[in-house]
């Protein structure tokens, strides 16, 4: 029996914006899932940024993808992540790294919240190389643009931002 708010099983948690899902963050939640006895995707709400989604439509676009994926959960949630990580009891955080540059900051986030919960580990995956270019950000640009974003993003996510960015 574990004690209340240890760790149980293995869920990981694997936290974003996800405005949008990516093939990158596809690829992570795939590999993840063949990792950890379940996998929530955790949808970071954040009232001070202006996303291209409501973290509504992020849930309901990541539900669409993963629906054929029963240890994939996707949750919304705000406030720290360690604090998430114990209410969920879950025993890792997964985290994408993409090019050196994410290093530091990752690392710097997972060294924190190791001192804030000690319990739960941070995990790194690197996505397929074919992924390691694409971010949301960038998504979003070139969608603005109304340009094809076919192959970088789950066709749900490319007939979305379709709808919001009308292909030239």
């Amino acid at each position: 029996m574990t004690p209340s708010g240890a760790p149980s099983g293995r869920l990981a948690i694997f936290p974003g914006s996800f405005d949008p899902l990516t093939n990158g963050h596809v690829d992570i939640i795939l590999r993840s899932a063949h990792l950890f006895e379940r996998i929530t995707v955790a949808v970071l709400v954040n009232a001070e940024k202006k996303p291209l989604f409501t973290s509504d439509e992020r849930v309901a676009i990541i539900r669409e993808v993963f629906k054929e994926y029963p240890n994939v959960e996707v949750d919304a949630f705000d406030g720290l992540l360690v604090e998430y990580a114990r209410q969920r009891r879950a025993s890792a955080i997964v985290r994408g790294l993409r090019a050196v540059s994410d290093f530091e900051y990752e690392f710097q986030m997972a060294l924190m919240n190791r001192k804030l919960r000690s319990t739960v580990e941070t995990v790194f995956l690197m996505p397929h190389e074919k992924y390691t270019y694409i971010s949301s950000r960038l998504i979003k640009e070139v969608a603005s643009f109304g340009t094809s974003v076919t192959g970088m993003v789950p066709p749900i996510v490319e007939k979305r931002l379709v709808e919001k960015y009308p292909l030239k």
